[in-house]
């Protein structure tokens, strides 16, 4: 990625160069399209590997499912595999990440949107991200605060963020909004959070 663009980007300068990567976890393989300008666009991410290793699967019945910050798709796509009877929405600010979310996985029925074009009154039971932290603090407060407040009564969030990039900050905050955060495991300097409506 050039130095001019940034994967928060809502219109990536750097040139397209499609490539592929191979998501791989114990019940699914699938290969996803990427490109430059997206976030992790060779490989993929640690984090969001070691989330959907990691991720527990919900006590409740999911209907509504969101991959916040979607990039490419590896959650989306993970999303559709594991509930299948579920809605799905991705979305992202960046173009270009949305057109390719939209290619893997659009054809499997995820509502693939910009954030202002999901509609508030949707709530959802699950949501899972791998939240954009070089945004900057105060950004991601806000965007946080703002799709953690359409979980459903019993929904859940799932995020994975870098204890050096400020995890253990992110839970504590969490706790002064009306959030419940639970630490469910670390591994390799990621933090994996569930946040729960209190």
């Amino acid at each position: 990625m050039d130095s001019q663009s940034h994967y928060f980007d809502e219109e990536p300068t750097s040139l397209s160069e499609t490539s592929t990567v191979d998501l791989v976890l114990p019940d699914l393989t699938a290969t996803l399209v990427t490109d430059r300008g997206v976030f992790s666009s060779s490989r993929i991410d640690p984090g969001t590997k070691y989330l959907l290793q990691s991720a527990p699967t919900p006590e409740g019945t999911v209907e509504t499912a969101l991959d916040l910050g979607c990039g490419y798709g590896p959650i989306a796509r993970t999303l559709v595999h594991r509930f299948p009877k579920a809605k799905i929405w991705a979305t992202d600010v960046n173009s270009r990440a949305r057109l390719l979310t939209e290619k893997n996985v659009g054809g499997l029925g995820v509502n693939v949107e910009h954030p202002d074009n999901i509609d508030e009154s949707i709530r959802f039971d699950l949501i899972w991200s791998n939240p954009p932290i070089r945004i900057g603090k105060a950004k991601l407060y806000e965007m946080l605060e703002i799709w953690l407040q359409r979980l459903s009564d019993d929904g859940e969030a799932i995020l994975v963020v870098q204890k050096h990039l400020g995890a253990d900050s992110l839970a504590k905050w969490l706790t002064t909004v009306p959030f419940r955060v639970d630490r469910l495991s670390s591994k390799s300097g990621y933090r994996l959070l569930k946040v729960t409506v209190k």
